[in-house]
């Protein structure tokens, strides 16, 4: 597997990190996936008062702390890859490692294995059964693409999933906007948090400018539902 560079971190680029020899182990764990000792950076936000209105940075930012339309970017360690290429570490199944997750996202590659993941019937999305109702016109999502031979692998490693996610089939996934953890000023002056949305806000949106994003969000608004049998019996099925 080649995995393309990643944005910017104020830790060591992973294209420079050393690869190590990591003994084989059952179940494969999504590439995603954070893993114990990546960490995410001090907290040394400030925000800056413009005429537009106030905006976050960091004290020693770097212009690719904004790998997105100029939002400003979680920051988190990356531990050493296996390989494979593939990062090393305990997972911590509840976490998705900010700028693996804005790769995968942005570049619609794997979740899992961070190769392409465009099928021939389009690309293929999961969300647990209570996350999103397909029934809306629209439908926002956090979770990366799935490749086609790692949709059942994400569906069972997954803890947000179930083993019977609902399966979004899109034809397109335009970029939407962001989800992370809007700052502010206290009543001393101190940068602190203000809001931590359930919602992700669309590109555009006046708080971004105050916003730490750590995920990055695709709309679908031309899909199919189906089960995971359903997509794969349509996926093996000849044209």
């Amino acid at each position: 597997m080649i995995t393309p560079p990643l944005p910017h971190s104020p830790f060591p680029s992973p294209s420079k990190v050393r690869s190590v020899r990591i003994p084989s182990k059952p179940g494969l764990i999504p590439f995603i996936t954070q893993r114990q000792g990546e960490e995410a950076a001090p907290d040394n936000l400030l925000i800056h008062l413009h005429a537009s209105g106030p905006r976050l940075y960091y004290r020693d930012e770097d212009p690719r702390d904004r790998p997105m339309r100029g939002i400003l970017w979680a920051r988190c360690s990356f531990n050493p890859v296996d390989e494979q290429q593939m990062p090393t570490g305990e997972p911590q199944w509840k976490l998705m490692h900010p700028y693996r997750q804005i790769l995968t996202m942005r570049t619609l590659r794997c979740q899992v294995c961070a190769e392409l993941a465009r099928t021939r019937l389009g690309w293929v999305f999961l969300a647990g059964p209570g996350d999103v109702d397909p029934a809306l016109s629209t439908v926002v999502l956090n979770q990366p693409p799935v490749c086609a031979r790692h949709v059942r692998v994400a569906a069972a490693r997954c803890p947000h999933l179930t083993r019977d996610p609902v399966v979004f089939l899109a034809r397109s996934a335009p970029l939407f906007g962001v989800h992370g953890t809007l700052y502010g000023l206290n009543a001393r002056g101190h940068v602190h948090v203000v809001a931590q949305p359930d919602h992700p806000l669309p590109f555009g949106h006046p708080n971004l400018r105050t916003m730490l994003a750590s995920q990055l969000i695709r709309r679908l608004s031309t899909y199919r539902v189906l089960t995971i049998n359903e997509l794969t019996r349509e996926l093996t099925e000849r044209p």
